[in-house]
């Protein structure tokens, strides 16, 4: 009798145990993408860029259009060329309200904060919530698909700021 009690209770544990147990090293990995990415907005490297997404991408550009990955990058070379030629800069930071990843999937969601011209009177700050989700490719996360939204002009500071920090980890740890 006691046996078909055990049994199931066996496989709840097992389920429990086997979900997203994700851990600080996972997403200090993933990390190391953004890490990338923020360097490609800093030096205005098209190439860098290219390097984090894969070539399954798909972009969803404010909630208007849908790019594939050559489209996106050569949007950015493109971008990125005429900002070296005018002086423009860019800083981009990512502030998180969801982190989950398993062993090779991560879905990951937030707003971000794009500034351009920083410290300068041109000075200009936009922002956006985003979702992106990673898959790993030889052993580094590459982007898969990647979604973001003004939410009609609705995402600000004060949302930035109540999203947790890309290095805050244990808000995203079970």
């Amino acid at each position: 009798m006691r046996f078909k009690y055990i049994l199931p209770l066996y496989f709840f544990v097992l389920t429990v145990n086997n979900g997203n147990s994700q851990t600080k090293d996972d997403l200090k990995s993933i990390n190391t993408t953004w890490a990338k990415f923020y360097k490609a907005f800093e030096t205005l490297d098209h190439i860098l860029m290219a390097d984090i997404h894969s070539k399954d991408l798909v972009r969803v550009s404010g909630g208007k259009r849908i790019l594939d990955y050559e489209t996106y990058i050569n949007n950015y070379k493109t971008r990125f060329e005429r900002d070296k030629k005018i002086g423009q800069t860019s800083d981009i930071s990512l502030r998180f309200f969801e982190r989950l990843v398993n062993n090779n999937t991560a879905s990951e969601r937030g707003i971000y904060k794009l500034v351009r011209n920083k410290g300068t009177e041109k000075e200009k700050a936009y922002y956006g919530q985003f979702h992106v989700i990673f898959k790993k490719v030889d052993g580094q996360w590459k982007i898969v698909m990647d979604y973001d939204s003004s939410e009609g002009d609705t995402i600000n500071e004060d949302g930035y700021n109540k999203a947790y920090a890309i290095d805050d980890f244990k808000r995203f740890l079970n």
